[in-house]
């Protein structure tokens, strides 16, 4: 079912050198309330990026100038874009491409041709996911920023201050506090196993926890305050 004019998916990314070539899948993506803004390169990107905050990127990976990997990487170094899920969609279907695509920071990988309808699936659970995952930070963030309120989880959102986490250890520990496995966060986030490990090494040391359950529990307490 198509939504009504009034309703907004969000905002997407698209970048490609052939725009032309995605046409159909631009008023796709219309047709389903997104907003559709286009680059024609990496360069672009970042540039549309210091401006707008889109809700997802669609990159290719074959670009003039930099190269779809290689603006993910730069998206990702950027503390204000890296939680934006990135969908690459490229004709290169090697398995080596694939990884490539993964190590740099993407959520997701589709080869070309697209299937509209799998790429429209896909986006919209990126989109949910980054959605809950910013919520939740927020969340995370304005119990910290009310840490010098007396109450009982004073301390706690002291502690969550003073602990000074990334903003992607930030991510992987309001998943965490969501109940998520380690598997589950490395899918909802695009990064590997061994690499969730170390961000949760690195959030039991800056938080004095030992274990994930003492960690999630300061989260959650946390979140609901």
């Amino acid at each position: 079912m198509n939504p009504s004019p009034d309703t907004h998916a969000g905002t997407v990314l698209v970048v490609d050198d052939v725009p032309d070539s995605l046409r159909m899948l631009c008023d796709a993506l219309m047709q389903e309330g997104y907003t559709v803004l286009v680059a024609r390169d990496g360069e672009q990107a970042l540039n549309r990026l210091a401006a707008v905050s889109p809700d997802a990127i669609l990159m290719d990976a074959v670009m003039p100038g930099l190269s779809g990997f290689e603006t993910c990487q730069r998206i990702k170094a950027h503390a204000a874009w890296s939680a934006i899920p990135v969908i690459f969609m490229t004709g290169l279907s090697d398995t080596a491409d694939v990884v490539a695509g993964f190590e740099s920071g993407g959520v997701d990988y589709v080869v070309k041709p697209v299937r509209i309808e799998e790429v429209l699936a896909r986006l919209a659970t990126h989109v949910r996911n980054a959605r809950a995952a910013r919520e939740a930070r927020d969340a995370l963030q304005r119990a910290a920023s009310a840490g010098a309120q007396s109450g009982p989880d004073a301390a706690v959102a002291l502690r969550l201050e003073g602990a000074a986490l990334t903003p992607r250890e930030t991510e992987v520990l309001t998943w965490l506090a969501r109940g998520k496995t380690n598997r589950d966060i490395a899918e909802i986030l695009g990064m590997s196993h061994r690499t969730v490990n170390k961000h949760l090494e690195h959030i039991f040391e800056k938080l004095g926890v030992e274990t994930r359950a003492a960690a999630a529990a300061l989260a959650s307490r946390a979140i609901s305050a």
